[in-house]
Formats: C-alpha cells, sequence, structure tokens
C-alpha cells in the first residue's frame, strides 16, 4: 500500500472503551471470537444470495466457502468469504463506530449477566467483530462489495485509529487477517480450530473449512439443524442455534420444532425467547421468520409470522417454492400463506399450553404480554384464540388474573367485565374511580400497557360478558341506592364549567372522594382520549362527565350554599381541576389553579 492514499481514521467515541471492555472482562472466552467471525460470514453470504434474487450478476459462486487458513510461520490466522462484501464507507460505518447500543448498556450487562452468559454479550451488541482483538495484536479486513470494481483494507491495532486504504480483491467479499498474539497460538492449530467450530457453528449450512497439511478439510457437518429429527437435536446445539439467529444470550423459553408433510411439506424451528432484547426502543414491528427454500436463505422479510408475534424467532424451509422465487411471488404466493396460518396456530397452542403453569406463563408473559395484546387489536381471525392468554393484575388478587378467572368469579347479576386502564399500575391501585367498585364488591381490572386504552374496544366482549371501562357509566353500581338530591348544586356548576363537561351528575360510585370525572357511555373511555390529546391526534370531540359524591361533606356545604354564585362558580372550576389531577392530568391552567388551593389553604389556616 502507498503511504500516500493510507487514510488515518478515529475510532468512534465509544468504541475504545468497548474493545477494553471486550478484551479484558471476557478474556477466558476467548475462543468465541471464531464464532463470531464464522457467523458474520455466513451472512454476507446469506445477504449476497438474498440481493441475487433481484440481480443475478451478484450471486456467488455455487462453491461458497468460509475458508479459515492458519499460519503458524507467519502467525496469521485468516478468514475468507464469499459473501456481499463492503465498499470503504460500510467498513468506516461498520468497523469504526458502534452505532447501535453503546458501552454504558454493555458494562451493565456484562455486569449483571452470570460467567457463563457473557460470551454472547458481544453478539447482542453487535459488537461481535472486535472480539478478534482478544486474540489478535492487529486486525487487517480487505473486502470487495460484490457488483463494484474496488477493494479496501481497514487495519487497526485496537488502540484509538484504523486506517483505510485501497487494496485488490479478484472477488467480492471479505478477508480477515489477525496477527496472533503470543499467548494465543492455540488457534494456529487446525485441531483446535475445527474443536470451535463444531462447538459453536456447527450448524451454518455453508461449509467451513480449515487448511490443515496443505489441504482444506470441512470443519462442519453442514446439516441443517431444523431438518434433523428432534430426537438427533440436543438441547446445547438448540440453544447455539437460537442463540446464533438473534445474537441473544439467553436460552430459549419454547422451542418449536417440527416437519409438515402431505400437500404442503416444510420444516420448521421457532424459538420464543425467555427475556426481553436489550433494545427495547425497537421501532421495527416486522417479525423476522428466516425463509429458506430446500436449505438457501432467501429472506427473512416475508410476514410468515404477524406483528404481535414478532418475539418469535426461527427458521421455515419449505420445498414449495423454487429457488429463484421473487419478492413480488412472496407477496402472493398461497403457499406462504397456508404456512403463516400453520405457523400461528402451533404458537398460540404452545402458549396455550403453557399457560396452564402459571408460575412459568408468567414468565413469558412480563416479557410479551404488551405485544401479545396486539393480536386482539389487529387480527379478527385470532381475536377469539388470543383472548385467552391475556393476563390482568386486579382489585381481588396479587396474582395475574385471566378472563376467564374474572369471569367465574363475577357476581350473581353481574353482566359486565370491567377494567380501568392508565399509565401507571400503582397509580391504579388507588384511584377513586375504584372507590365505589370496591365497596360494592366488583373485582376490576388494572391495565397499564398504552395498548390497552384499544384492544378492549375490538374485543368487545368474553365468554358473552361485555367490557366496560370503570370510567363510562357503570349502570350496575349502586342503580338501587337512594341518593340526595343535588340537582340545583349541578345544575349549577355545569353552567359554572361550560363546554368543558357534557355533564355534571350526582354519583353513588363514590365513597371517600367528592368529585371523579367519567367519560360518556358511548365513545371513547377517559385513557383513551388521554392518549389521543397527548399525540396531538384529530379526534371526534368529547367531553368528560363530572360525577359528585352528594354524600361528601364538602358537596353537602355547597349545597348549602348555592346562594352564593361567586363561591360555586370556584369550587366548580376547582373540583374539576382536582378530578383531572386525580386521573393524572393537569389542569388547563395550572397556575390559576395553584393560586385557588393557595387561597383555600391561606383562609383555612388564617
Amino acid at each position: 500500500m502507498s503511504e500516500t492514499v493510507l487514510e488515518k481514521h478515529d475510532f468512534g467515541a465509544e468504541v475504545g472503551r468497548l474493545l477494553d471492555l471486550v478484551v479484558h472482562s471476557l478474556y477466558s472466552e476467548r475462543e468465541i471470537f471464531l464464532r463470531e467471525l464464522v457467523a458474520n460470514a455466513a451472512d454476507a453470504v446469506d445477504r449476497r444470495r438474498f440481493e441475487s434474487l433481484t440481480d443475478a450478476s451478484l450471486a456467488p459462486p455455487p462453491e461458497a466457502t468460509i475458508r479459515i487458513v492458519p499460519d503458524k510461520d507467519a502467525k496469521t490466522l485468516v478468514i475468507s468469504d464469499d459473501g456481499i462484501g463492503m465498499t470503504r464507507q460500510e467498513l468506516i460505518d461498520n468497523l469504526g463506530t458502534i452505532a447501535r447500543s453503546g458501552t454504558r448498556a454493555f458494562t451493565q450487562n456484562l455486569a449483571d449477566a452470570k460467567p457463563e452468559d457473557r460470551p454472547n454479550l458481544i453478539g447482542q451488541f453487535g459488537v461481535g467483530f472486535y472480539s478478534a482483538f482478544m486474540v489478535a495484536d492487529r486486525v487487517e479486513v480487505t473486502s470487495r462489495k460484490a457488483g463494484t470494481d474496488h477493494a479496501f483494507t481497514w487495519a487497526s491495532e485496537g488502540a484509538g485509529q484504523f486506517t483505510l486504504a485501497p487494496a485488490t480483491r479478484e472477488q467480492p467479499g471479505t478477508d480477515i487477517v489477525l496477527y496472533i498474539k503470543d499467548d494465543a497460538t492455540e488457534y494456529l492449530e487446525p485441531m483446535r480450530l475445527e474443536t470451535v467450530i463444531r462447538k459453536w457453528a456447527d450448524h451454518i449450512t455453508l461449509p467451513i473449512t480449515v487448511a490443515r497439511d496443505g489441504k482444506d478439510e470441512k470443519a462442519n457437518e453442514g446439516t441443517a439443524l431444523w431438518r434433523k429429527s428432534k430426537s438427533d437435536v440436543t438441547e446445547q446445539s438448540y440453544k447455539e442455534f437460537y442463540r446464533h439467529l438473534g445474537h441473544f444470550f439467553d436460552e430459549p423459553w419454547s422451542t418449536l420444532h417440527w416437519r409438515a408433510e402431505g400437500t404442503l411439506e416444510y420444516y420448521s424451528l421457532l424459538f420464543i425467547p425467555s427475556m426481553k432484547p436489550f433494545d427495547a426502543v425497537d421501532n421495527d414491528r416486522a417479525a423476522h421468520i428466516r425463509l429458506h427454500v430446500r436449505r438457501m436463505f432467501i429472506t427473512d422479510k416475508s410476514e410468515l409470522l404477524p406483528s404481535w408475534l414478532r418475539f418469535v424467532s426461527g427458521v421455515v424451509d419449505t420445498e414449495d417454492l423454487p429457488l429463484n422465487v421473487s419478492r413480488e411471488m412472496l407477496q402472493s404466493t398461497p403457499v406462504l400463506a397456508r404456512i403463516r396460518k400453520a405457523l400461528i396456530n402451533r404458537v398460540l397452542g404452545e402458549l396455550k399450553s403453557r399457560s396452564a403453569d402459571a408460575a412459568d406463563y408468567e414468565k413469558f408473559w412480563q416479557n410479551f404480554g404488551p405485544i401479545l395484546k396486539e393480536g386482539i387489536w389487529e387480527d379478527s381471525e385470532h381475536r377469539a384464540e388470543v383472548a385467552p392468554l391475556l393476563r390482568f393484575r386486579s382489585t381481588a388478587s396479587d396474582d395475574w388474573v385471566s378472563l376467564a378467572d374474572y369471569v367465574a368469579r363475577m357476581q350473581p347479576k353481574q353482566n359486565t367485565i370491567y377494567y380501568l386502564s392508565g399509565d401507571d399500575a400503582q397509580a391504579l391501585k388507588n384511584s377513586p374511580q375504584l372507590e365505589g367498585m370496591k365497596a360494592d364488591g366488583f373485582e376490576v381490572l388494572l391495565m397499564s400497557d398504552p395498548i390497552d386504552a384499544f384492544w378492549p374496544e375490538r374485543l368487545d366482549s368474553f365468554e358473552g360478558k361485555k367490557l366496560r371501562s370503570v370510567t363510562q357509566e357503570a349502570e350496575e353500581l349502586g342503580k338501587d341506592e337512594d341518593l340526595p338530591d343535588i340537582s340545583p348544586l349541578t345544575t349549577a356548576m355545569k353552567e359554572a364549567l361550560g363546554d368543558r363537561v357534557s355533564d355534571v351528575r350526582a354519583t353513588a360510585r363514590l365513597t371517600n372522594s367528592a368529585v371523579v370525572l367519567a367519560s360518556q357511555s358511548f365513545g371513547p373511555d377517559l385513557q383513551m382520549q388521554r392518549l389521543m390529546r397527548r399525540s396531538g391526534r384529530a379526534m371526534m370531540p368529547s367531553k368528560p362527565v363530572l360525577e359528585v359524591n352528594p354524600k361528601h361533606k364538602l358537596i353537602e356545604t355547597l349545597t348549602g350554599k348555592l346562594e352564593d354564585k361567586a363561591l360555586i362558580e370556584e369550587a366548580a372550576v376547582t373540583l374539576f381541576d382536582l378530578a383531572m389531577v386525580q386521573e393524572g392530568d393537569l389542569p388547563s391552567d395550572p397556575g390559576a389553579f395553584a393560586r385557588r388551593v393557595t387561597d383555600l389553604l391561606t383562609g383555612k389556616l388564617g
């Protein structure tokens, strides 16, 4: 390379610190560097195959291989692939910065993880390439992007900088050269390399070879794990394949492995994780099940599962599609529609079976319950099957409650499943909305996920019982109770509040609070109205109802002071603002509200 064209670049802000963490915190698990580099190479070949579906000129060679060449004399280890390759800018973007998870998250999760799980963290955080520096003093990456004639070499000694320079490579793909450290020469022994590959990468279908005595010896079995009989696959093999699929470091909560035969033949291996991914904020709502045709990877964007099952990972391999299947065919072929239906039914069946063990199912629900609820909102075909899988907190139990549990405990003449949705589960337990419900022995489901404001409307009922928010009119509550007539007060308060409310009325559903907001009998409940206001989206105008407790001492006092119009007007506005605060909202004029409360306290203490 000519010094005149050598570019020097500084690593991204956190790469230096992260390199130090990888090298020193994972020092005892050095062999996983080979797993990471081989997995990256396999992914690169898969990506090239996928791109060739729409551009045949990009197709990898039929004999595409991951080739590993140790050289004891030069103390180098070379890992080569026939993958998609990288451009100059991609080398900078992929190897010079950490785009996803930063050092802070990596450090925290490294500290929290069990020692045996730490090696898998690097894959989880998208930093597997940097594990090369656990065994190498210097790393050189020469890559040529498929479809281009230009190659570049990225090089670094794992300190604060890396260099870039033009290079030559006869074919597209990538060569990684590791200059092995003095205390890591075991990774120059072909037998040691083969052992590591069999342990970590035996499931990769692409051939992996290790050079030994001048010959390339195949190091992996290369049999698609999902095509094996369940009896021939060990739990360890399932676990390693699961981790390879999604760069996870946990163990699967559930493994579903089966072969479908008959008019439609396919193999499927699906996993449900046992923990949430670290990337908690993920705007990608698509499920990414890998579609293979006769073992060859085609795409992970064929929508084999709906978005409300996007936590499921895995592989589907079919005999009933052509290898050159196009994106357009994927969108229209009835084969995938039939496979999709079968996969959904299989996953729902597994969840139904596992839900019989409450403690076991709770682990799943805590991680993925909010996502599963989206199926009620989005999928009318499977709504009835998803509903029994839902779990809730409740005013009647400290355990998770199903809709079936609720119905079984309903009062004899109760025809409604009551729920209360809001932003915080603990705040919901103390909400004045529940006072009358608790007093009359009605159980209420407590819902604090954002999706809870939407899906009950779509489900509508369960086992013939209507679902209804307690913020809407509770017709069964206190309907036989005689209430004091405070209509002159409620009329005056409604006049004072004007268009801020649709009505002011007496209620029997309060025991301790003076007022509470309610929504109208038809239309969005309070939580839905709140979310729509926050989002700024247009919606049908809906004004709340202010319900007043006629037995509260304050209301009794105000009833006796109707002649003081100014007092009634100020009390009405203040009580309305208090009701807003009770629901977790700000008054329309927080400053004025604060002044009124201050004046009241001043008068009380004066």
